[in-house]
């Protein structure tokens, strides 16, 4: 099989070169997935917003 002596080497390699075509088909399909930001993320920008307002009223 394949021009190797044994079976199960074969087959390792057919299952490595599987995993490998699997991760790229995942990765190009997850590719621009993002996260959902977190709420203590999601707080933590409206506190800047908040700060950057107070700072350009000033001005």
């Amino acid at each position: 099989m394949l021009g190797l002596g044994d079976f199960w080497v074969a087959l390792v390699y057919i299952l490595c070169i599987a995993s490998a075509l699997l991760c790229l088909v995942y990765g190009v399909l997850n590719w621009n997935r993002g996260g959902e930001p977190s709420p203590l993320e999601i707080k933590e920008g409206a506190r800047w917003k908040k700060e950057e307002q107070k700072i350009e009223d000033k001005l």
